[in-house]
């Protein structure tokens, strides 16, 4: 018999992912064994009913497969259903073609329904909208009853779980305030099918872009498998609008965390691959601003794309490639010893008791060096009086800043003659170099276009090069984290026109005290070239919730010039509610530490995360939970320092991280926020609510590290931001 073509419908990876591990193993197996031959004995394929498209197929002795026939020998697998379920639920199961999408969409009204109450009198949350508006959205036919029955946003979460994405999409889209209009361009637009729509025609439904499903084995191996390779499988029409979009300049994409903005940054490298072709190298540059996690993009980069992907991108953490630029354009800076921001300061404390100024603040001089003249590569007197001082605080006169100019100048002298150097120095420096580079381009294409092309093949071969950009596209992760003398650098880097800079981020995840504005950087994200994600697939609802109340009361910026929110930011998974817990001391504090992990037996340790504020925090976590037997291992600069045991690291160091239980810990009024950070209140309310917020967003970062469960301990009082007193 012909072979058989099988694959996994979205949303079916989720209800054969809740499976035992054995019944998971048994869907690999019958997977090959159907596609092989579909009617072999031992599968018993079998219609549901005449004329139906469901068919059901035996997996083990007790699970059968829940098929749709397609056309031919192509089927969907929808479910993976305990045998006794199956006849139960007969009546209950629709199937369609989107009409407005032309995408294969298959409900369980049943299981639906038994998450929506329904009570005598209450007024729905969609009784302004008709049955006829909600089609015309992309809304399922058969859950409109169900919807007109939803009174609450947990009645509305619970469809959320198991109901086609659009509608999801949409009904949420009209909660959260959005008008018919918008959501009709914003949500339903998008994946609106372009075609005439046949309802009966399932072959060529599930080749539209609307119906998600897996290609071959090994994408169905890797749903199952619940790794990153499933992004590999399937892609939220929301996040493949904005990775496949053809933009007429830079693009940005926000979202809190867990909504998938790293995944689109990936794919759309991907894409922009695939679009140039052969015969660049290395034409697009993939950045992020640490170490760690620039190697875990190229680790996924790798499982999305291949060797040969990974090949043709240049994958390098922001400072090491300024680092880069400085080593090829001259032996400056290589015999220095790089510091810290925090040595910085230090040294700039050191210059100052030297010079005899008692009058100026070393953090704020650091901050200002680092911030403003470094960061925009300030580099005339003059250009420092005219620059934006943008989310630095307390205003300053021209008088001040005359005397700034002058301390900074007698800083850096004070650096040079110590051998110092600083990863801001070097941003700044290979900024510029780049920023001349591009001039160098500019000037050789305007020759180019004046001079003719034989004289110019001439130059070129007298200079030995043909001068260009260094990248056809730039895309960054982490957007958030990187200074203005990055983005300069970056400016410079790529050809200004269409499709050149994408980035990604979320100023609610900003964990170092950079404060841009693009516009005023040569980078317009302005015009409809900036999306938003709202949905999360990493944490439950309950941890987002818990995670949000930490922002309260904050307002955060979008890097340009505005005000950027959550506002729509959900997840459809439920799970136990955060669990807050007080202690006495720090030493106990880290005993109930090492009984909860005792009690997480039923995870793998390294699938559990320790979060503390600071680095002495880690290293005495650890050694306790040695002490009790429990392998440890530290999160350093690369990452964790070891293949097995639970994963212990400061705060900064979670970033891109996710673990199935986690525990933050440490977190007391005094050291979240940071005791230091008080004597800004009445000095410089500006810098001091900065800091507070910084050390607000690690927090959020760190709860939004958490899949299923996460546990916040202090000792003595509760930290501010949690709530409690």
């Amino acid at each position: 018999m012909t072979a058989a073509t099988l694959r996994l419908l979205d949303k079916a990876d989720q209800e054969v992912g809740k499976l035992d591990r054995s019944v998971k193993g048994a869907v690999y197996e019958f997977q090959h064994k159907f596609r092989k031959n579909p009617r072999s004995h031992g599968l018993n394929l079998t219609q549901l009913k005449d004329g139906s498209r469901l068919y059901t197929a035996w997996v083990t002795a007790d699970y059968r497969a829940l098929l749709l026939h397609v056309g031919d020998a192509d089927y969907l697998l929808l479910s993976v259903l305990h045998s006794k379920d199956v006849d139960d639920k007969l009546e209950r199961l629709a199937y369609q073609i989107n009409p407005v999408t032309g995408g294969i969409e298959f409900v369980d009204v049943q299981q639906i329904e038994d998450t929506v109450l329904r009570p005598a009198e209450a007024r729905g949350l969609f009784d302004a909208y008709t049955a006829e508006q909600l089609l015309e959205l992309g809304v399922a036919e058969p859950l409109l009853p169900l919807i007109a029955k939803i009174t609450t946003l947990e009645e509305l979460r619970g469809l959320a779980a198991s109901a086609p994405q659009l509608t999801v999409d949409v009904l949420f889209g009209l909660h959260d305030g959005k008008s018919l209009d918008e959501v009709r361009e914003q949500i339903t637009g998008p994946v609106k099918a372009d075609d005439h729509i046949d309802a009966d025609d399932f072959a060529t439904a599930a080749t539209r872009p609307a119906t998600l499903v897996t290609t071959d084995d090994a994408a169905l191996q890797a749903v199952l498998g619940e790794s990153f390779e499933r992004w590999t499988v399937f892609l939220h029409p929301t996040q493949k609008k904005v990775v496949e979009r053809r933009y007429n300049g830079p693009a940005r994409v926000s979202g809190g965390p867990g909504t998938g903005k790293t995944i689109v940054a990936l794919h759309r490298v991907k894409h922009l691959i695939d679009r140039i072709g052969p015969g660049h190298s290395k034409p697009v540059l993939l950045t992020t601003f640490n170490r760690n996690l620039a190697a875990d993009l190229k680790t996924r980069l790798l499982e999305l794309g291949g060797q040969q992907l990974l090949d043709r991108v240049d994958i390098v953490n922001i400072d090491k490639l300024a680092h880069e630029l400085m080593a090829q354009a001259s032996a400056q800076g290589k015999n220095r010893r790089l510091i810290s921001d925090e040595q910085a300061v230090r040294e700039w404390r050191q210059l100052l008791l030297e010079l005899g100024e008692t009058g100026w603040d070393p953090e704020f001089l650091a901050a200002e060096w680092s911030h403003v003249i470094l960061g925009q590569a300030v580099n005339s007197r003059a250009d420092y009086f005219q620059v934006r001082r943008a989310g630095r605080g307390r205003s300053i006169s021209r008088p001040e800043r005359a005397k700034i100019w002058q301390l900074a100048e007698r800083f850096t002298k004070h650096l040079d003659d110590k051998g110092l150097w600083t990863w801001r120095q070097v941003a700044e420096h290979a900024a510029r170099l780049e920023m001349e580079r591009a001039a160098r381009v500019r000037r050789y294409e305007e020759d180019r276009a004046r001079l003719g092309g034989q004289e110019l093949i001439h130059r070129a071969a007298e200079s030995g090069a043909w001068l260009d950009y260094r990248y056809k596209h730039v895309v960054v992760d982490e957007a958030q984290d990187l200074n203005a003398a990055h983005w300069k650098m970056l400016r410079a880097m790529v050809r200004p026109g269409p499709d050149d800079i994408f980035l990604v981020g979320d100023t609610h995840q900003r964990i170092y005290d950079n404060y841009v504005s693009l516009g005023s950087l040569g980078i317009n994200i302005r015009g409809g070239r900036s999306s938003r994600l709202t949905l999360s697939y990493r944490s439950t609802h309950e941890i987002l919730d818990s995670a949000q109340d930490l922002l309260t009361g904050e307002t955060y910026d979008d890097m340009d010039d505005g005000t950027d929110n959550l506002t729509g930011y959900r997840s459809v998974l439920r799970g136990p509610h955060p669990a807050f817990r007080g202690l006495q001391t720090w030493d106990e504090e880290r005993d109930a530490i090492a009984d909860q992990i005792a009690q997480w037996n039923d995870v793998p340790p390294s699938a559990i995360a320790v979060c503390v504020p600071t680095g002495d925090m880690v290293t005495e976590v650890a050694y306790r939970l040695a002490e009790k037997g429990i392998s440890a291992v530290e999160i350093g600069p690369d990452g964790p320092r070891g293949p097995d045991g639970v994963r212990v690291g400061t705060m900064h160091r979670f970033k891109g991280l996710e673990f199935q239980r986690m525990i933050i810990a440490g977190v007391s009024d005094g050291i979240v926020p940071r005791q230091a950070i008080k004597a800004y209140r009445a000095a410089d309310p500006l810098r001091y609510k900065r800091e507070r917020q910084r050390d607000r967003s690690l927090l959020f970062v760190a709860s939004t590290r958490a899949r299923d469960s996460l546990t916040i301990f202090w000792h003595g009082r509760p930290s501010p931001f949690i709530g409690l007193r």
